[in-house]
């Protein structure tokens, strides 16, 4: 089945480099905004998607992670992706996109998670609970999550419009993606060395607290993978491309300046 995209495109639809921003789970396409609004990608095709399911968007037949990555292929080739960004589940799915062989563009991946242990065991409960308690803890969490957007510097309509992406997810969608998330999670080991024998351009950015992490392991394979850069920000950062957008901006430069001409 074919996705209806929502998408929000930014910069000359003519330009030399296009970029495909993949939200967070339970972010629209709209999350970006402050991203796309930095001066250094002016002149750059930014398209934002909001993955099917998310912040309301109208729910996907298959919430598998490898069906999400599939669907987000298509739209890659569709923009004419040279890099592709993700936040969080969006990152997920831009990995699953680079270890499945079906992109080999640079990627910028934003917060991702590669193993269980990258979460934290709290999460990981509230998903699992659903099996018992239904959708109750996704309501739980989508409160949370609206919650935290206080900490995004950015003005109270803003803030607002943020705290209203949160509240359009269903909690049915969210349950369901949520337990095909953690799946995907525990599919397989190794998926560091994975990433890392794609052979892509890669930029892994976390925050030194906030943004979930990586093991131990995964960190001293990425960091020792030719053609990745391990980024940390300073600090404890939630919300990295609406928190941090300059030094995303920064980042998907340097991702879009590997493109051969």
């Amino acid at each position: 089945m074919a996705v209806d995209w929502q998408l929000r495109e930014s910069g000359p639809t003519d330009a030399e480099r296009t970029a495909l921003l993949l939200p967070g789970g339970m972010c629209s396409a709209a999350s970006y905004a402050e991203v796309m609004a930095q001066s250094a990608l002016a002149q750059t095709h930014l398209v934002a998607a909001t993955l099917p399911g998310q912040a309301g968007a109208p729910a996907p037949d298959d919430y598998g992670v490898e069906e999400y990555a599939r669907h987000v292929t298509e739209l890659a080739t569709r923009v004419g992706a040279d890099a592709v960004v993700g936040f969080s589940m969006g990152a997920v799915v831009a990995v699953e996109m680079v270890t499945s062989g079906s992109y080999e563009g640079p990627v910028v991946l934003l917060g991702v998670s590669l193993s269980p242990k990258d979460e934290p065991a709290f999460f990981r409960a509230i998903i699992r609970s659903t099996s018992v308690l239904g959708n109750l803890p996704m309501k739980v969490l989508a409160a949370g999550a609206a919650s935290m957007v206080k900490r995004i510097p950015a003005s109270p309509e803003r803030q607002t419009q943020l705290r209203e992406d949160f509240r359009r997810n269903r909690p049915r969608d969210m349950r369901l993606g949520l337990r095909a998330y953690l799946r995907w999670l525990h599919r397989h080991e190794g998926r560091a060395e994975r990433l890392c024998d794609a052979g892509v351009p890669m930029w892994i950015v976390h925050a030194e607290k906030g943004d979930g992490g990586l093991t131990d392991d995964e960190r001293r394979t990425l960091e020792a993978c030719p053609h990745a850069h391990v980024v940390t920000i300073p600090g404890a950062v939630f919300f990295l491309p609406n928190e941090i957008p300059e030094r995303i901006a920064e980042i998907i430069g340097e991702a879009l300046a590997v493109v051969p001409s």
